[in-house]
């Protein structure tokens, strides 16, 4: 069961898999189709090496990364096609958790933390608006150059923020992202469904959670 937290000022939510999910495999699939070609081979050369750490540090751009990407699954799509595989990534936003986040937004001052990349930020900040709205800041990695799990990051939100680590709570689906924030003096929760963020937000809404 999730422990209450103590005192909180402010709450960071991860994007994928807390606000909307991810499924990666979507991506390999659409190079597939628009190369003409079969997806498991894709699928088995496909990492997260450097390259996907680079860009999402916005130290590499797309057309880069595309390029690296062309290089490693053996491709000759172009970067619009590119782009359009790699936007395949966003499914359907977590209605439970994205209603819990719109009903604490007259509670306490709510921020996302996101490593993400600048195509991917351009595309999910205005396909899922709406449910990006109640939060008050979007930190994404791109523009911090700072990535979680990384220390630096959680210390860099806190600063801009203005709120002592042990005064945040934040939620992420990968626990060594939670396991950064509780080293940089957060309060976290690991995130397996909606149900653990209703039951952490339950002190201030009241909230009946259910696992699911």
């Amino acid at each position: 069961m999730t422990s209450v937290p103590a005192r909180v000022e402010a709450i960071v939510y991860d994007f994928g898999n807390v606000l909307v999910e991810i499924h990666f495999d979507r991506v390999i699939e659409r190079w597939a189709s628009l190369a003409g070609t079969d997806a498991e081979p894709l699928r088995e050369r496909f990492g997260f090496g450097d390259e996907y750490h680079h860009h999402e540090r916005g130290n590499l751009d797309a057309a880069a990364y595309y390029e690296s990407l062309r290089r490693q699954l053996g491709l000759a799509l172009d970067d619009a096609a590119m782009e359009e595989g790699w936007n395949a990534v966003f499914g359907d936003e977590i209605a439970p958790t994205v209603a819990l986040v719109k009903g604490m937004s007259a509670v306490l001052p709510q921020y996302l933390l996101s490593n993400t990349n600048a195509a991917h930020y351009a595309y999910f900040s205005r396909r899922y608006r709406e449910a990006l709205a109640p939060l008050t800041r979007l930190f994404v990695s791109h523009e911090m150059r700072l990535r979680k799990p990384d220390r630096a990051a959680f210390e860099h939100i806190a600063r801009e923020i203005a709120v002592e680590p042990a005064c945040i709570l934040f939620f992420d689906d990968l626990a060594a992202n939670v396991e950064g924030a509780r080293a940089a003096g957060m309060q976290a929760v690991l995130v397996r469904s909606p149900a653990d963020v209703a039951q952490a937000l339950h002190p201030w809404l009241g909230e009946s959670p259910t696992r699911s």
